[in-house]
């Protein structure tokens, strides 16, 4: 398979990198700038990207590779394209200069094209671009010349057609550099060389395979949470292996209203696929009990769910596999080398399994964003009502209890949800929000109910729009709207007298509360 490896050095943009590049068709992958060579001769790129990242190339702790990564791209033929702080390192590294800007550039800026270029091929001479850079190029390294440059920025694009290695200052993967698409799909396509024919169907049919080959007659068992991601990967694994595989879903006591049940029916009747239901709300329960620290939280679920499992995989002893529907966010984000970006929370899908299991991990889509799964769950058949629900978080709503969990409050945050979510149907606004939820605070504030004080719990509702779930911006919910679910609310959930609505985006918060 053709891929593009992104080398990241930290930048909040890296992830965007990878999907405007996905979205030529191309599969690509981030990771760390210290990679070590052999690891990175083993992904066999067609092209490299340097990504951008905080740091100036001549501080002290300054992120470099721990191979000469230019040296590999020429000797292999491997175009090159660094990126804003990817630009600085590959002049720094092969002579250049980098030096403090007299200015600071920040944001839009108008960007002249000097030298025709297939980097620049179907732009105009001028173009609008973003940048983020404290630093500058002030000289070139040998062989290089500039291709396009800003006001301020005087050497903002350079190449060196005989080594094929290309620069940019600014970022084309964000939406405010407006040809930064065009760029990417000619760095890929017409100087990598890449066919772009990289998609759902593309996907399916080589990791059917790879299923395949992995798992040969054994069996295998399938976390199946419910949500898109499981389901999506069960449907996945049938179609590879039919009845080898063994899907079991656990409900957790920390899931939505009728969740676990609603699952079972629809694997039965509608997928005409067995499942086995664990019903271990006490064990999590009792196990959560006096925890509030949210990471506590995490790794005392994810534990369970594998003490579960363990107990559950001994039923199916021809199995020697376990599936989860990890994504490649949350591998990321619970990915934390010195310069990428830092662990945000972990992941109680993410990592390895107890020795005691004797199981290995199958997770087909541990490489793909969200979007890209839901592509992937239609092209399978899997009907749009489905694929189209909102994401809902593995350790289920004992992250959206700002406090101890417990049975009380579980139950008052079901209402609560319930509420929420149908005013959203009823208002047909389902589909136009990436994931909405409610958040119960741990925080109660006195009210007035019937000419009695009250003292009850505050409830904050959530709604946000994304692609894949790395940025996210704050829903613009309708005022009558949030009247209604306010009032249904505080009217029919008892223990809650106060509702707010988070305007947070992402970043700097994360989309789930915890």
């Amino acid at each position: 398979m053709e891929t593009i490896v992104i080398l990241d050095f930290g930048s909040q943009f890296t992830q965007l990198i990878a999907r405007r590049v996905r979205e030529c068709g191309v599969y690509c992958e981030i990771h760390p700038y210290n990679i070590t060579e052999e690891k990175f001769a083993e992904l066999k790129p067609k092209g490299i990207i340097l990504s951008g990242g905080p740091s100036s190339v001549y501080a002290a702790d300054a992120p470099i590779p721990v191979f000469n990564v230019f040296d590999y791209a020429v000797k292999n033929g491997v175009p090159l394209l660094g990126v804003c702080y990817g630009l600085q390192l590959m002049a720094y590294q092969l002579g250049g200069e980098v030096n403090k800007s007299a200015k600071r550039e920040y944001g839009r800026a108008e960007v002249i094209i000097n030298v025709p270029d297939v980097l620049f091929e179907g732009i105009g001479e001028h173009s609008i671009v973003w940048m983020s850079h404290g630093d500058s190029l002030t000289k070139l390294p040998d062989n290089f010349e500039v291709i396009a440059h800003t006001e301020n920025a005087p050497i903002c694009c350079v190449r060196n057609n005989e080594i094929k290695i290309w620069g940019v200052q600014f970022h084309p993967e964000v939406h405010h550099t407006a040809d930064g698409k065009i760029i990417l799909n000619n760095f890929v396509k017409k100087i990598c060389g890449c066919a772009g024919d990289w998609d759902a169907e593309h996907f399916i049919d080589n990791k059917i395979k790879e299923i395949r080959e992995t798992v040969g007659t054994g069996g295998v068992i399938c976390a199946l949470s419910g949500g898109v991601d499981s389901t999506v990967a069960a449907v996945l694994l049938h179609k590879a292996i039919g009845d080898q595989l063994h899907c079991i879903h656990v409900d957790s006591g920390l899931m939505r209203t009728e969740e676990s049940a609603t699952i079972e029916r629809l694997f039965r009747e509608h997928f005409s696929m067995s499942i086995d239901v664990v019903d271990a709300s006490e064990l999590f329960l009792s196990r959560l009990d006096g925890i509030s620290d949210p990471e506590q939280k995490r790794k005392i679920i994810g534990k369970t769910f594998i003490d579960v499992f363990e107990v559950e995989a001994k039923k199916f002893r021809d199995s020697a596999f376990l599936a989860q529907g990890t994504l490649y966010p949350d591998v990321i984000e619970s990915v934390s080398v010195k310069g990428p970006s830092v662990t945000i929370k972990s992941h109680h899908n993410v990592g390895g399994l107890p020795e005691t299991m004797n199981l290995k991990l199958i997770e087909p889509f541990r490489e793909l964003f969200k979007d890209e799964v839901r592509n992937v769950g239609r092209t399978l058949g899997i009907p749009d009502w489905f694929v189209d629900r909102h994401p809902f978080p593995g350790p289920g709503l004992a992250i959206r209890v700002l406090s101890e969990v417990s049975d009380d409050r579980l139950s008052i945050l079901r209402r609560v949800d319930d509420i929420y979510l149908d005013e959203i149907h009823k208002a047909g606004l389902y589909n136009d929000i990436w994931q909405a939820f409610a958040v119960l605070l741990p925080v109660q504030s006195v009210g007035v109910m019937g000419d009695e004080r009250t003292y009850e719990y505050v409830c904050a509702l959530r709604a946000v729009t994304s692609t894949d779930g790395m940025t996210a911006d704050w829903y613009p919910m309708p005022y009558d709207v949030l009247a209604r679910m306010s009032s249904r609310i505080i009217n029919e959930v008892r223990g809650v007298n106060r509702v707010t609505y988070d305007i947070s985006s992402k970043p700097p918060a994360t989309i789930e509360w915890e």
